[in-house]
Formats: structure tokens, C-alpha cells, sequence
């Protein structure tokens, strides 16, 4: 696996989301990478019970915000060479995807999800 330097532009996965953005740290078993723009919104429910709607707990999950950092595993992050979208388009393109998506299906857990993409959806391009 060819090692990733401090300051390069990189595709991760987080959870069940994608994204675009800098190198910040190096770590053993990660690669600190700061938010830049959002390829795949995260899935929405269990994550140890996908596509269920049926859970004690059925989360309501964010996509992470602009210049968050987080740590994701070495392997899960890829080179990215592309140019890199502005924040709120990204997001905005990443939630239509998905809602798109789950509109095809006729399952309670595409229902729910739908429920929870419009309280993200609220939040996230409310013009406060």
C-alpha cells in the first residue's frame, strides 16, 4: 500500500459515507483527513443492522461538516485527483443521490431514512 503524505487531497470512507479531503496527520493505523466536500452521504439507521427498520434505535446520521477532522483506517483512503466541490454542492449533490436512491425502493427502512434526510436536510441548508 504506497503511503500518503501530509497535505494531499485523498478520498475516505467513513462509516457509510465518502469523502474528499487534506491530509492533516499520519498516524499508525489512520490517516487524519480534513473534511473538504461529501461524494456519498452516510446511510441512515443501525449500522449493525443495515437497510433494518425494525431496530431499538433507528440513528439519525450526519454527514460530516466542512474541515471536520476525523481518523480514517489507511486503507480506506485513496488518492484523489479530481478538482474538489464546493462544501454545500457536495453535500447538497450527496443527499439528492441517496434520496433518489431510496425513493426506488418501497421498504420501512427507505421510508424511515427518507424521514430522516428531511430533518437533515432542514438543518443543513436552513438560512439562518
Amino acid at each position: 500500500m504506497e503511503e500518503r503524505k501530509l497535505g494531499e487531497i485523498v478520498t475516505g470512507l467513513y462509516k457509510t459515507g465518502k469523502y474528499i479531503g487534506e491530509i492533516t496527520d499520519i498516524r499508525s493505523m489512520h490517516y487524519l483527513v480534513k473534511v473538504k466536500a461529501v461524494l456519498k452521504h452516510p446511510q441512515q439507521g443501525d449500522l449493525h443492522n443495515p437497510k433494518q427498520a425494525d431496530v431499538p434505535l433507528f440513528h439519525e446520521r450526519r454527514a460530516l461538516a466542512y474541515n471536520e477532522q476525523t481518523n480514517i483506517p489507511l486503507k480506506m483512503v485513496k488518492p484523489y485527483a479530481g478538482h474538489v466541490p464546493d462544501y454545500k454542492e457536495s453535500l447538497k449533490s450527496a443527499v439528492n443521490s441517496l434520496k433518489d436512491e431510496l425513493e426506488q425502493m418501497d421498504t420501512p427502512w427507505a421510508s424511515q431514512s427518507l424521514v430522516n434526510l428531511a430533518s437533515l436536510e432542514a438543518d443543513y441548508f436552513s438560512t439562518k
